[in-house]
């Protein structure tokens, strides 16, 4: 099962899950339809927000204005935009960087 992707007019959508001040930055996989990524930042000022922005920038090997976060900067629950890749191109990254 893959994380909710939906359409965007800039590009695609994807459903985030995030665990903030865990022990190591990484992107942990697929549950309940949202990606998983935990974060060394605390949930304060956004550090936690940018911390993520970063990993899924390096982790999917994204330009800086490619990727935003478009709902949940105060909640473990985000969508997070992924500009200039269709819904199909952003699963592909997702499942290749699986692997």
């Amino acid at each position: 099962m893959s994380p909710a992707i939906t359409p965007h007019a800039e590009g695609a959508t994807i459903a985030v899950r995030v665990q903030p001040k865990a022990k190591r930055n990484a992107v942990l996989g697929e549950r309940a339809g949202a990606l998983r990524v935990s974060v060394t930042a605390p949930p304060e000022d956004g550090r936690a927000n940018d911390a993520v922005l970063a990993l899924l920038r390096k982790h999917f090997n994204l330009q800086r204005s490619q990727i935003a976060l478009l709902s949940g900067p105060t909640n473990r629950n985000k969508v997070v935009l992924v500009r200039g890749v269709t819904p199909q191109q952003l699963s592909e990254l997702i499942e290749s960087s699986e692997s």
